[in-house]
């Protein structure tokens, strides 16, 4: 007999769960398998919702507080749904030196977006990582998952007026 689903946790029917589940169960349901299970949770959600994040918890019999410490240490995992484009600005030292600050300012000064926030249309996230190896192309992002070189902040201003779909050109 399958076990009650915790208040709130995702439909037992729902194939984005059954994958999440599929993980847990290759693990045999051990709180060794969190990483794995969070990212297959990410991959079928887009985002760790909040009753996922209890259900993979509760499988797993791991603290809800362990659980929500993981998925917020590390850069990967996000807790709030992502926008259509992604951009994340290196912040390393390199980066930083070169002008990541400048990117990061005329993000929010000119489409009000800070790290971990997406525009109110949905259409972009923004976000930071320590350093994304890619110190000899200083300022480096990676936009929609691809290396921006030596990004200057009128070139990441061009790149999301387009995605947000209003060149101001």
């Amino acid at each position: 007999m399958t076990p009650e689903p915790a208040k709130g946790a995702p439909a037992p029917r729902d194939n984005r769960w059954r994958l999440v589940e599929s993980t847990m169960r290759r693990h045999g349901h051990k709180s060794h398998a969190l990483i794995e299970a969070l990212h297959s949770a990410q991959e079928a959600y887009g985002f760790l919702e909040d009753d996922v994040l209890r259900q993979v918890a509760a499988e797993l019999r791991v603290p809800l507080s362990k659980a929500y410490g993981v998925a917020t240490f590390y850069n990967f995992f996000t807790l709030k749904p992502q926008g259509r484009h992604t951009c994340v600005v290196c912040t390393g030292t390199a980066c930083y030196i070169k002008g990541a600050d400048q990117i990061m300012n005329v993000l929010e000064k000119k489409f009000d977006l800070k790290p971990g926030t997406t525009s109110p249309d949905g259409e972009v996230s923004v976000l930071t990582a320590r350093c994304i190896g890619s110190c000899g192309l200083a300022p480096a992002a990676v936009l929609d998952g691809e290396v921006a070189a030596k990004l200057s902040p009128a070139q990441l201003v061009a790149k999301v007026e387009r995605w947000m779909g209003h060149d101001q050109h």
